[in-house]
Order: structure tokens, then C-alpha cells, then sequence
């Protein structure tokens, strides 16, 4: 099953926040739709002021983010990322650890590649 149609709604009212699986830090996330048969999907993530992340990151899928609101501090390459500020990683790309000091919201989607 493919993701869903949808045709414009407001994310801020239609969806609720949930605690990212896994995470322990209070990050939160908005799925607005996924591919159960693939794993892709669209969502909307919120980090909490002052976390930071300890983990290189590398994942096995395409991962596209922009952010929102707030700043992405990326402690490895002494950065600072703020709205409008947009990443596509494919498989492989190492990324993070991340500071958020004053709080973060990104729009992400995730895909893995069709063999």
C-alpha cells in the first residue's frame, strides 16, 4: 500500500505529537504519511531547547530534512543550521552529533531506494 492521498490539511491541528521510538531525549514527531510495504514516510520532528545528541548518525535510506524553526547546531563540523537550511542525505552519508540550545523543528521525509 503506497502512502496515502492527501489533499492539503493543516498538519498543526489534523496531526498530534508522539515520542520518537527509541528516543530517550524528548524528541517528539508528527508522521503525515507513510508506505507500510517500504518504511518511507513524511514527518514533522521537534526537538526539545538544550539536548544534544551524542551518536554519529548513518542510515540505510535517503533522508531529506529542511528545518523550520529554531537551530541545528552540528558539533562534529562546528555549524549552525537555521530555517530554510535544507540537507538530502543518501544511504551512507554520516551526519551529527547535534546540539539544539534553543529548540528545532524539521520537516523530514525518508525513503529507501527501489531495487
Amino acid at each position: 500500500m503506497p502512502k496515502p492521498e492527501i489533499e492539503f490539511i493543516d498538519y498543526d491541528t489534523e496531526y498530534e505529537w508522539h515520542p520518537v521510538k527509541g528516543d530517550t531525549l524528548g524528541i517528539k514527531e508528527k508522521i503525515l504519511s507513510r508506505d507500510p510495504d517500504t518504511g518511507d514516510y513524511t514527518r514533522i520532528l521537534k526537538f526539545p531547547p538544550g539536548i544534544e545528541t551524542k551518536e554519529t548518525l548513518v542510515h540505510d535510506f535517503w533522508e531529506e530534512v529542511l528545518i523550520l524553526e529554531g537551530s541545528l547546531y552540528d558539533i562534529a563540523k562546528k555549524e549552525t543550521y537555521l530555517p530554510g537550511f535544507y540537507a538530502c542525505r543518501p544511504p551512507g552519508m554520516i551526519h551529527g552529533p547535534y546540539r539544539i540550545p534553543y529548540g528545532c523543528v524539521t520537516f523530514e521525509i525518508r525513503y529507501y531506494k527501489k531495487k
